[in-house]
């Protein structure tokens, strides 16, 4: 299981670098993205949530299935993937995040997106999904553009939140599984 970079980690707001064939061990870092987010009870997991700047994440939603059975098999890789497109209505689901524990706010997204990316194949891949699905890659897309949930939340909220946010950057926060806090004292940073 890799430790989870919490929120104020710099890795988590730059922009990921594609990745080709070559990559020291892609097989491996796959493997333990999926342990990791299934660990830490998430549906999707970044790169750069784990401390990699990497244009890669993975989606397991099985979790949501009973609510969303469209999502049942939905277990996928996604590398240097790029959403050529956002359509459909909008609507608002309430998100959370591996690296901001504890805090789910209602985000705003079309519900439709056609992505291009390359599957842990390296074969190359467009296809447009919707729903709780295609919330799940804007959101692990996200991630790789350096942008978290809480920067489309509005701004009167996210100044609300403030406080709870730079606790979680100290690690003041209870946490399940491994974590890295950019604002705690070295000894202390992973726990």
């Amino acid at each position: 299981m890799l430790p989870i970079v919490a929120y104020g980690h710099p890795t988590l707001r730059s922009k990921a670098e594609e990745i080709d064939e070559s990559y020291p061990g892609l097989e491996e870092l796959i493997e333990s993205m999926f342990v990791t987010m299934r660990e830490s009870n998430g549906v999707g997991l970044a790169a750069p949530q784990i401390n990699r700047s990497i244009r890669l994440f993975v989606i397991d939603a099985s979790p949501y299935a009973k609510d969303y059975p469209e999502v049942t098999d939905f277990m996928q890789v996604f590398i240097n993937p790029y959403i050529l497109k956002e359509t459909g209505r909008e609507w608002t689901f309430n998100e959370g995040c591996l690296s901001i524990p504890d805090i789910r706010e209602d985000v705003i997204r079309k519900s439709r997106v056609r992505i291009r990316y390359l599957d842990e194949h390296f074969q190359p891949h467009e296809e447009t999904f919707e729903g709780v699905a295609a919330r799940i890659i804007q959101h692990e897309y996200d991630h790789l553009e350096g942008i978290m949930f809480v920067d489309r939340i509005n701004s009167l909220r996210k100044t609300l939140l403030r406080r709870k946010l730079n606790d979680i950057s100290r690690g003041a926060v209870e946490v399940d599984y491994k974590m890295i806090f950019p604002l705690q004292k070295k000894s202390m940073a992973v726990r």
